[in-house]
């Protein structure tokens, strides 16, 4: 494999996030092509798709709602789950968190957070560990969670996690356009945001967004 600096570079633009143009991130045009190439490039089939490289509508209602409400992440040790491109924990620092643990299993992820971090003059700390897998949780006092409710499995262990990460007292904030396996009836929306998204990625140009925590 060549250099994953390299491949991200390569293949993605620097642009800024559309509902939080104050960031700015490695994106991809397209998701198949570079879906293809990161399999030819470390050499298997059927990986995941390339959350990294996009902008998910779930991710920039929560990136733009911590921003403008910086009180649940200001001064606070901050958990971005299933992080993708490390918006939402750019946008924590950004906010005046005093630090952020962006966990994500994609090793292109965690190149791709902190290429995006050193663009965005912050620092993150991107890790491997999976949480929904049972690995030890740092302390936190706030988790942020964006569009990580597409797919059953994953849906039904991160809501187990995100569950009894609340019951220890932590502040669990999740960010979903509506996907079939959000739990909408034991989360509270707090707001919703409008949000521009890629063609190649969802049904629609603007996804209603919404920002939600546990009921």
């Amino acid at each position: 494999m060549t250099d994953p600096v390299a491949f991200i570079r390569a293949n993605t633009r620097l642009r800024p996030v559309p509902l939080v143009p104050n960031i700015v991130l490695h994106t991809a045009d397209e998701a198949v092509p570079l879906w293809s190439k990161t399999e030819e490039e470390l050499g298997e089939a059927g990986l995941p798709p390339p959350f990294w490289a996009f902008a998910w509508a779930g991710g920039q209602a929560l990136a733009r709602f911590v921003i403008d409400h910086p009180g649940h992440v200001a001064g606070k040790t901050i958990i971005d789950l299933a992080s993708g491109s490390g918006l939402i924990a750019i946008a924590a620092i950004k906010a005046g968190a005093s630090s952020v643990f962006a966990y994500d299993i994609d090793a292109f992820a965690r190149t791709a957070i902190a290429l995006n971090a050193a663009e965005n003059g912050v620092t993150i700390n991107a890790r491997g560990d999976n949480l929904l897998g049972g690995s030890s949780v740092p302390t936190a006092q706030t988790i942020l969670a964006g569009d990580i409710f597409y797919e059953r499995d994953t849906a039904e262990r991160a809501f187990a996690f995100l569950s009894a990460q609340a019951v220890r007292g932590t502040t669990v904030l999740i960010g979903d356009p509506g996907r079939s396996y959000l739990p909408k009836d034991k989360l509270r929306k707090m707001t919703e945001y409008k949000v521009p998204v890629t063609r190649d990625l969802e049904d629609a140009d603007i996804k209603n967004t919404a920002v939600w925590t546990l009921a």
